[in-house]
């Protein structure tokens, strides 16, 4: 796959490998949000938004 037909994301997890490629260290702490955010998507984000929501609201109705 050529660099003008890359989408956007290809792109952002091609470039954020490299960069941990360069530094080692960097990945000693594992993902995070940005990993979590990049592999889902927006409607998987959007998804999991919601469910965080949702379980918030049922945590402060039921256990306050």
């Amino acid at each position: 796959m050529t660099e003008e037909k890359e989408t956007p994301e290809r792109k952002r997890e091609r470039m954020r490998q490299e960069e941990l490629k360069r530094t080692p260290s960097g990945s000693i702490h594992g993902g995070g949000l940005p990993d979590l955010v990049g592999s889902l998507g927006w409607k998987g984000t959007g998804i999991l938004t919601l469910v965080i929501i949702l379980g918030f609201i049922i945590y402060s109705i039921f256990f306050r």
